[in-house]
Parts: C-alpha cells; structure tokens; sequence
C-alpha cells in the first residue's frame, strides 16, 4: 500500500468532512472553470479589501460556519494550485540527501543542504542546528522572499542568517531553502506558470524530511518567513496540519494578494462562487497560535485597523485571543529587520518552548551580536554554481 501524505490525508478528511457536499466537490464543473478568476497584487482597493472583510467577519460569526469555509479554503488551495496534479509517486518519493561538513559557530552549526526530493528534482538550502540544547527540538522553516541583490540575495541575505542562527541557538532546528527558480535552483524559471504549484510542494516536502528526524518534536513546528515568504508561511500552515505556530510578516492584507506568480499565479483566491483572501488564509491555521507582523510602508499599512481585528475575531470563536497578537511598525519599510525579528522571536519562543534567554544579553535585549555573517559562497552547497540572475526578469 502507499503512504498516504499529509496533504493526501487533509484532502480526504475534508471531503469527508462536508458531509453535505458532493464527493466530488473538488473538481470543477466546466461552468465553474470558465469563472476562475486570478487576484493579483492589487486586486482590490484598501477601501473593498476593509469593506469586504468586515462582511466576511459578519458571515462567519459562529464557529462551525468559520470550520466549514476553512474546509473550503484549503481544498481550493490544494485544487486551485494544481497541487491534486502532482503523482503519488511524486509525493511519496524517498527524499534524498546531499549535505556537506557542518561548520561549527558560536551556539550553532550550518550544513548546506540539497533535498532530492523526486527523482532529478533538487530542493538547496541551509540547515541550521543548536549545540547547546538536547533532547527532543522544536523545528522552524524559514521561506524567503523576493530579495535577489547580488550581495543580499535569498537565504544568502544577512537577515536571513541572523534569524536561522538565532532561532538554532534558542533551540530548534532551522532550515532556510531557495524559493522555486532561485538561488542554485538553475534548473526551474522562477516565473514559471507552475511556480505556486512547485513551491508550495517544496514547502510540504520540507515538512516530510524535517518531522521525520529523529530529535524533532513533531508538536512544536513552526513558520515564517517574509514578503513572498510569508506568503509561503501561510499557505503552508493553511494546508498541513504539522504546522503549529505561523509568523508571515509583512504580507498579509485585505487589498494586496500577492504580486508575483508564486503567490498568485493560481486560482487559489477565487474559482465559481469561492472567494477568499491572504487574510482568511493566514486565519485558518486557527486555533494554532499566530502572529502578524506589518509596517506603514507597504500593503500591511492598515494591520491595526482592518487585518488584524478580523484575525481577532475567528480567534474569539474558538475562544482562545491569546493565541493571536501583531506587531505594527508605522515607520519602518518593507523588510524583516531586527524590530521585526524581535516580537518573533518572543513569539516563536512563547509558543514552541524556546529559550529566548539563549540571545539575551544582560540588560534584557534581544542580541544577535554572536552571529557570524557567511559568505554566499561558503552557503552554497554548490559552490561553482552561480546563483540565477534576476529571477524577476528572467523572461525578458
């Protein structure tokens, strides 16, 4: 018999699930394909995005209507992102691994990684390890976003390293990939039609081999990235139930849903009568806690007034608020800086036990003094391969 994966598994017990809908509810009706309908970047006004979350919060105002169209939400994500198109073979294929000597730094380590996880389908990255905390490990992913300066490129990036470190050196095992068409991934065109689809498989893969290793506390996995990671931050903790915490900064809005193919290259937002948006999507890892972060000059401008009340309020209906908080920075840019980094840590630390005290220094402050700032060389697990140029451009 095959394995049955984990989002194999939640598409069944979903359909199962609706016991008022038809078996084949996820498959669309021709009527329905010729609805489908793309939402890219900008595809409402603040003002709609406001307006329509406010309706939507007057909809789902009891939790068994809230569980009904998350059910939805994440059958039209695995169907929308054609994710019901990759074989079983291709989800059950044994992920192999290519890893390189650990380097050893101060309360940490880092392996360069590469993850085959189908047959010629490689997935490069950098798995950042404590050395100073035993016994069972929490595990954090940490997705990038779209971030390719030749000397601020991807996972390569400085706040990328500082985050991967200091979350290894509190704790959990770290692991820090290139995006699809990015980074040492020569193979694929980032702005491929499929980028969503392969991305997202990427992600629940990941999920695969980190839970499988033996020091993982399976109940303490969490996420975050962001910009376009922290769209893969929360469409992965949408759709496997192994995700436990989730920190997508700056990304989720009610206006803004996403601008490159990668986030909304798919119908995952709207197909026939469906509709949804970052903002529920994000919510519907409820009641698993979550944290959004945002700042003024970007689409999360208006996270204290309209994402974060909404969020607020599914969490009410399970009746667990203090699962939820956000950090707003009205006078920072669009980035995961330090300030940005610091109510994630405490967050990560709160909800997956781990010890914050690990990057205090001693007048209380977070400090990330101790990480040592690798060369994009050194991280590479291919170190005469070149990056890819301009991923963003790639087809002009």
């Amino acid at each position: 018999m095959k394995k049955i994966t984990s989002i194999t598994l939640l598409v069944i017990l979903t359909i199962v699930s609706c016991k008022t809908k038809s078996i084949i509810s996820s498959e669309l009706t021709a009527q329905e394909e010729n609805k489908v309908e793309l939402c890219v970047a900008d595809y409402l006004t603040e003002k709609e995005g406001a307006a329509k979350l406010k309706e939507k919060a007057k909809t789902y105002n009891t939790l068994a209507k809230w569980k009904s169209h998350v059910e939805e939400i994440k059958m039209n994500i695995y169907t929308g992102a054609d994710l019901d198109k990759i074989s079983q073979e291709e989800w059950d294929a044994e992920i192999k691994v290519i890893r390189s000597e650990k380097q050893i730094m101060n309360g940490y380590t880092v392996e360069n990684i590469s993850l085959e996880t189908k047959p010629g389908y490689f997935i490069t990255g950098n798995l950042y390890r404590p050395t100073t905390v035993t016994g069972k490990l929490a595990a954090v992913l940490c997705p990038h976003g779209h971030w390719f300066k030749p000397d601020d490129y991807g996972r390569f990036r400085p706040d990328m390293q500082k985050r991967c470190a200091s979350l290894a050196r509190m704790g959990a095992i770290v692991f820090a990939w290139d995006m699809f068409g990015t980074g040492e991934d020569t193979l694929h065109k980032h702005l491929d039609p499929d980028a969503l689809k392969w991305q997202t498989y990427n992600s629940i893969r990941i999920l695969d081999w980190i839970s499988a290793m033996p020091d993982i506390d399976t109940s303490r996995i969490g996420v975050t990235g962001a910009s376009g990671g922290g769209t893969q931050t929360f469409i992965i903790a949408a759709l496997d139930y192994r995700v436990d915490v989730s920190v997508p900064v700056v990304m989720v809005s009610a206006h803004f849903f996403g601008g490159c193919v990668c986030e909304s290259g798919k119908p995952i937002h709207k197909r026939g009568d469906f509709e949804t948006d970052n903002v529920e999507i994000a919510a519907s890892i409820a009641p698993k806690p979550l944290l959004l972060i945002g700042d003024g000059d970007d689409w999360t401008q208006n996270l204290p007034e309209v994402e974060y009340p909404f969020v607020q309020h599914i969490y009410k209906l399970f009746k667990v608020e203090k699962n939820v908080e956000y950090a707003f920075f009205k006078d920072e840019v669009h980035d995961y800086g330090l300030s940005k980094r610091v109510p994630a840590y405490k967050f990560l630390a709160k909800h997956l036990n781990l010890d914050l005290g690990k990057i205090t220094n001693n007048k209380g402050e977070i400090d990330e003094s101790f990480v040592t700032l690798l060369n994009i060389s050194t991280l590479k697990v291919h170190p005469d391969r070149n990056l890819v140029p301009d991923p963003m451009n790639e087809f002009n």
